[in-house]
Parts: structure tokens; sequence; C-alpha cells
């Protein structure tokens, strides 16, 4: 009976949508408008999520970064800025850890307030401006698992002797040379001539479909870069370790080390900074979560104009249909029935604006994801979901004093209002 009632009531709500169309359409707007930013929103933060974990899982899960500061989620002191800078002999200490694989040392020359390239570089009368300029040891390859498209990696010899060779970025090479093999041919970096020995594959990257500033970078060996940017002394430190259950072990090693070398005193904090994929992952996760309040608060405006609008055509309602709750009254519907009816018609009309929402909400997730700006938006299930229970929380919310105020009506009072 209680079936009977509910789709009875549902079928009188879905009656009134198509009585009153526009009444209907500007009632549930507030609700549609809410659900919407909540799928679209949601679609763009989990497709973003989805790439973030993707890159962060293409670093590898066994490396560990090292730096004289700490640089995510901190603000840098003078304490941190005036620390002693990271050195090669440092590298090639933990090159000595037993679970180390690969340790490299390495600096980049770019612009300090925006880091991007601010060098050119030229070949043949062509120029590919902005290209970032880095120093590494020859265990980079190894160590970032650098893939080539064509050539290799300096070696140490080369490091040691400062020669004028470099691997280039994957748009660099394309820049200058096309399609065409660049080992072997000189380009124009600053004051010199460099002989390209390698060009390295386009890297993955985060955001955007577009080119990545990675891309357009230039490696030499630690040598010949301090020849060319003498006063670059921030050295940025990666370790590959063998295992990722070794990770802590290789932590607690890494900073022993570190500490006795940088003769760090007992009682005193490090004077660098540990960290790992993961901790890109966390400041992402944190990002996100404001994210998600200003998702809520937006969507929160829209169904609550919303839930009024229904709370006002319920009340409406109420008053258009006095002379048919008297009736059902006088024929035995009890203060439970005219409730369930009225709470199940603003419950109704809430959920067809979840409804539209949802699909409106698809649609933009839809049109984002093949926009140009390569945002790669992904409709959630779980967010679908919570758009459609809260939709129909705010139906059974507002909904709930005029269903009372129904259910209160005098039948005599009622059979006589008109």
């Amino acid at each position: 009976m209680a079936q009977g009632l509910t789709g009875e009531s549902v079928k009188m709500a879905l009656d009134t949508l198509r009585a009153n169309k526009l009444r209907s359409g500007l009632t549930v707007l507030g609700i549609v408008i809410g659900v919407a930013t909540v799928i679209t929103i949601s679609s763009v933060i989990d497709g973003l999520n989805n790439r973030v974990q993707d890159f962060v899982s293409s670093l590898g899960s066994n490396i560990i970064w090292v730096f004289h500061l700490q640089l995510i989620g901190v603000r840098p002191t003078a304490e941190m800025l005036a620390r002693k800078k990271l050195t090669i002999d440092d590298v090639r200490a933990l090159r000595t850890l037993p679970h180390v694989v690969a340790a490299d040392g390495g600096y980049q020359h770019v612009k300090s307030q925006f880091r991007v390239g601010d060098v050119a570089v030229k070949y043949n009368g062509k120029k590919v401006a902005g290209t970032i300029l880095t120093g590494s040891s020859a265990a980079v390859a190894d160590v970032s698992d650098l893939t080539f498209v064509e050539g290799r990696m300096f070696t140490d010899e080369e490091d040691k002797r400062a020669a004028h060779v470099c691997v280039l970025g994957y748009d660099t090479w394309q820049e200058l040379f096309g399609d065409e093999p660049a080992v072997g041919k000189d380009v124009a970096i600053e004051s010199g001539l460099y002989t390209v020995i390698g060009v390295l594959d386009k890297r993955k990257q985060v955001f955007g479909s577009g080119k990545d500033p990675q891309d357009n970078q230039v490696y030499f060996p630690l040598g010949t870069f301090h020849n060319l940017h003498p006063e670059e002394k921030d050295m940025w430190v990666s370790v590959k370790y063998d295992l990722p259950e070794n990770k802590a072990l290789v932590q607690e090693e890494i900073r022993e080390m570190l500490r006795i070398r940088r003769k760090v005193k007992v009682q005193a904090d490090d004077d660098f900074y540990i960290f790992g994929p993961d901790s890109l992952a966390k400041l992402w996760g944190q990002l996100t979560g404001g994210l998600v309040l200003f998702m809520i608060a937006v969507s929160s405006v829209g169904l609550m104009v919303g839930g009024v609008g229904v709370m006002n055509i319920m009340l409406v309602s109420v008053t258009e249909r006095t002379r048919e709750i008297g009736v059902r009254k006088a024929i035995g519907a009890t203060k439970r029935t005219i409730m369930t009816q009225f709470t199940t018609e603003a419950v109704t009309l809430c959920a067809v604006g979840g409804v539209i929402g949802v699909a409106l909400g698809a649609v933009l997730t839809w049109i984002i994801y093949f926009l140009p700006i390569g945002l790669p938006a992904t409709l959630s299930t779980m967010w679908v979901l919570i758009g459609l229970g809260v939709s129909c929380a705010i139906g059974l919310l507002f909904g709930i004093y005029p269903a009372w105020k129904a259910s209160t009506l005098d039948p005599i009072e009622a059979l006589r209002y008109e």
C-alpha cells in the first residue's frame, strides 16, 4: 500500500511538472545549477588527480630528491637560504650507500622568478628561445630513466675535460632540426658551439596537451656547465634506490650520511630536505582540497536557492489543492498519508532537477575534455550519485514544512475553503 501511495505521489508530481512547465523549470533551476556545478568541477578535479597520479607514477616509486632547503609547502626562511649547498662530492658519497643504484647532482640556469628557460639556441639560421640549460653528471640518464630518440648521454670522461658536447630536449631538437638527425651537428649556445651527441624523447607532462617547458632543454656535463654559468650554486640531488620497500631505510641512510658530512650537531635539525614523488601528490591533494571547498560553496548557493524555490512552489500547491486535501481527509486519509504525498512530490521535483543537472554537468565535462586547453575532465560516478542524493535530500528538507502544513489542515475548513 505504501508503494502504491508513493507511486501515485510521484505520478502526481510529474503531472504538476508537465502542467506548469515554466514555473517548475524556474523552481528547479537552482538545483540544476548546483548539481551541474558539482559534476563539472568534480570531473575536472578527478581528471587532474588521475593525471597527477600518472605523472607521479612515471617518476618512479624508487626516487628520492635532496635539496638544501624545503621547497614544497614552506616559504624559505633566511636561515634556509643561508645554508651550505650540496656538492658533487655529496653525490659521490651517496652512491656508496648499499641500496643506492645511482645518484645524480645537477644545476639549472633559468629565470629565477618563473623557473623557465632564459637562453636561445641557434643552428643554421634557426633559433629556439626560452631554453633551460641543465648541468648534470653522466648518471642523470639512469636516475631519471631518460629515453633517447637518437644518440647517447655524455660520459664521465667528457665531464672531467669539460667537453663541448650537449644533449637536446625533444622540442629543442624539433624546432632546430625538424625530423632530421641532430647528432654530430654543432649548435650555438650563448658564446660557444657545442656538438650534439643525443636527443631526448618527449617527456610525460601533468597538465595540458601543449608543449612542456622541460622538453625545451639542453643538458651539459657538469664541467661544461660550470664554464658557462659558474654563478649557479644550487645543486639538486636525485637518488635512485633498488626496491620500493627500502624507501624508509634509504632515507635514513641518506640523512645520516649528510648530517655527518655537513657536521650537523646531534640536537640540531637537518639543514637539508629529503622528499620523493609522494610529496608532490600530497601537495596536489592539499590544493585540490581547496577546490573541493570552493565547489561545495558555489553549489550550496544554487542548491539552497533551489530548495527555497521548491518550498515556495509546494506552499502554492498546498493552497491550490486545499479542496483536494479536504476530500482526501474526509474519506479517511491520515496526516501521515498527506505528508508522504507532498513530501514525495517535493523530492520528485528536486530529483528531476538533479537528473537535469547531472546531464548538463556531463555535457559540460564532455565539452571541457575536447577543448584545446587540455584539461583531462573525467566524469565521476561517485559525484553523480552524490549530486542526485543531495538534490533528493534538498527536496526532503524543504518539502517537510509544506507537507506538514497540508497534513494539519482541518478537513471541514478545507472543504469550505472555496
